[in-house]
């Protein structure tokens, strides 16, 4: 299969990991049992990620709607963030990866925060395989964002709004310098992209599977590849158009 498709890898795969709490629930385990594995399918997909040669990896850690959680698992998740990035420093140093946060990063514990510094600055010349990791992320507040620093820019007489392109708008994305998701893998079995990349995404290829994502395996990775490596991506023009364009 990897032989196969090895010529048509998506450059940027994105993941909605979700499942955490339904794969607790069915094993009569608490959420927290859920999440704990959840991670561990997290680093395993980073690794055969980085192995395959994908360009960017982006994960949907943890959104701005997750802080509407019960407090006492909040408070878990950021116990367990904090340690997993510290645990991880290593293991990315070692594979050439380099490490990005994406979203509102100032919302989080001021130690998470630290941890998130941290190691992005230990891995800002790395030159393999970028692992973006969304946290308090919201793709609306993404936009509004982008939104308002072009605004600010109008107002002091910097630009005018006919500079104002869809480049430019890529620019202030926190996404600005990863390509745009080629593949987005939604775990669990759910049908929406829940806030997430909604810039980025105007012509990713979904691929939806009902396996929860603490029992996403490496099998699981490359059958959503395969499916990608598949499909024919014209981007809104047809077949002969592709092709004159391209020529």
């Amino acid at each position: 299969m990897e032989n196969i498709f090895k010529d048509n890898l998506p450059r940027h795969i994105a993941v909605i990991m979700d499942g955490n709490g339904r794969w607790a629930r069915r094993r009569l385990l608490n959420r927290i049992n859920g999440h704990q594995k959840g991670v561990s399918a997290a680093r395993d997909t980073v690794k055969w990620c980085s192995e395959l040669g994908i360009s960017c990896l982006t994960l949907y850690t943890f959104s701005k709607e997750n802080w509407m959680r019960p407090a006492a698992e909040v408070a878990l998740l950021m116990k367990f963030l904090e340690r997993h990035l510290k645990e991880e420093e290593k293991t990315l140093l070692e594979n050439n990866i380099r490490f990005k946060a994406i979203g509102v990063v100032n919302d989080l514990p001021g130690s998470v925060q630290e941890a998130v510094r941290s190691l992005e600055a230990k891995t800002a010349k790395l030159t393999g395989m970028t692992l973006q990791l969304a946290l308090s992320y919201s793709g609306r507040e993404e936009i509004t964002r982008a939104a308002r620093e072009i605004a600010k820019r109008a107002a002091s007489g910097a630009i005018r709004p006919e500079d104002v392109t869809e480049e430019m708008v890529q620019s202030f994305l926190y996404t600005a310098g990863c390509p745009d998701p080629d593949l987005l893998i939604r775990t669990s079995g759910e049908k929406r992209i829940s806030n997430f990349l909604l810039w980025q995404m105007a012509y990713t290829e979904i691929y939806v599977t009902d396996v929860l994502w603490p029992d996403f395996t490496r099998e699981h990775l490359m059958q959503a590849i395969e499916d990608y490596g598949k499909r024919e991506r014209r981007f809104g023009l047809v077949k002969e158009e592709k092709a004159a364009a391209v020529n």
